[in-house]
């Protein structure tokens, strides 16, 4: 099985990709830098695979697509926001259109999404089938998710991803809470 993953530098990628290491999978992972292995391909949310790298993920069966800006760590700008929106709109449409450019199409398109797309609903009860709300965050997950899904009309299983936050004790989130609970 050949799995494309991009985000592979960040936690939930990072597990994955262990995971990965120790099955007969072959992985490709995304880099935003020249490639320094063989498993390693160039890949931005801004420009997209260059040809090279777009003919070596031809055959691949599954992509998982987890980049994405960072919401963790720094005040939410503009410039943030339109970072954070950018890299999961434009990156997934960017995947898409990869994806679609293939001879032979991936089986499966897993791509990450977030509760962010529910808002803050108090102590609703919620599940797959509720609305989305009406933040900065619902608005993106409601797009990042309209990008994701044209992989659908490609006849691509599509799998959508709301994680919530992530908890680890190799960082993220959990850096940044933990200090206060130190102290």
């Amino acid at each position: 099985m050949k799995i494309l993953i991009t985000g592979s530098s960040g936690l939930i990628g990072q597990a994955l990709t262990k995971h990965f290491s120790h099955s007969s999978a072959q992985l490709l992972l995304t880099t935003r830098k020249e490639p320094k292995t063989s498993e390693h391909v160039k890949w931005s949310a801004e420009e997209g695979f260059a040809p090279a790298d777009l003919e070596r993920i031809e055959g691949v069966d599954v992509v998982i697509h987890l980049a994405g800006e960072s919401v963790f760590g720094i005040r939410w700008s503009e410039e943030k926001k339109a970072a954070i929106r950018d890299s999961r709109v434009r990156g997934t449409k960017s995947i898409v259109d990869a994806i679609a450019s293939l001879a032979t199409k991936p089986s499966v398109f897993i791509s990450a999404s977030a509760i962010g797309y529910y808002g803050d609903r108090d102590d609703e009860i919620l599940t797959e089938a509720s609305p989305a709300g009406n933040t900065f965050l619902s608005e993106v997950c409601r797009e990042w998710e309209a990008e994701s899904r044209r992989a659908e009309d490609l006849g691509v299983r599509t799998v959508l991803l709301r994680n919530g936050i992530v908890l680890s004790k190799e960082g993220g989130a959990l850096a940044t809470m933990i200090l206060p609970f130190k102290f």
